[in-house]
């Protein structure tokens, strides 16, 4: 590896380390608070399609996240992707639960 990257900001996107969520929820009420997220979130500031972008690469595996966000220009701060910004500065937060299950979920059967 040499020591000057083509991009200076590219980190390698990581899964978060794993969490546990303050009491133990099923996947219908992971996949609620996600949406609900994604539905505000725009609305707290940044461009629209940076949080499609973000959306996009959080529910994609890896390597695929990888490149969404390299496509967009999404600089990311946190490699677990919990803290990006866009080109212009704009600093977008992601929460854990959006980006990863926490370890107390209830499997449904």
């Amino acid at each position: 590896m040499g020591c000057s990257g083509s991009k200076e900001n590219a980190k390698q996107i990581r899964k978060p380390k794993p969490w546990k969520h303050s009491e133990p929820i099923t996947r219908a009420q992971l996949v609620q608070m996600r949406d609900e997220f994604w539905d505000t979130a725009p609305h707290y500031g940044g461009r629209k399609e940076i949080w499609d972008a973000l959306r996009a690469a959080a529910e994609s595996d890896i390597s695929l996240a990888q490149a969404i966000v390299d496509s967009a220009g999404i600089i990311v701060q946190a490699p677990d992707l919990t803290i990006c910004y866009d080109e212009r500065g704009a600093k977008y937060e992601l929460p854990k639960y959006v980006l990863s299950e926490p370890t107390n979920l209830i499997r449904d059967n």
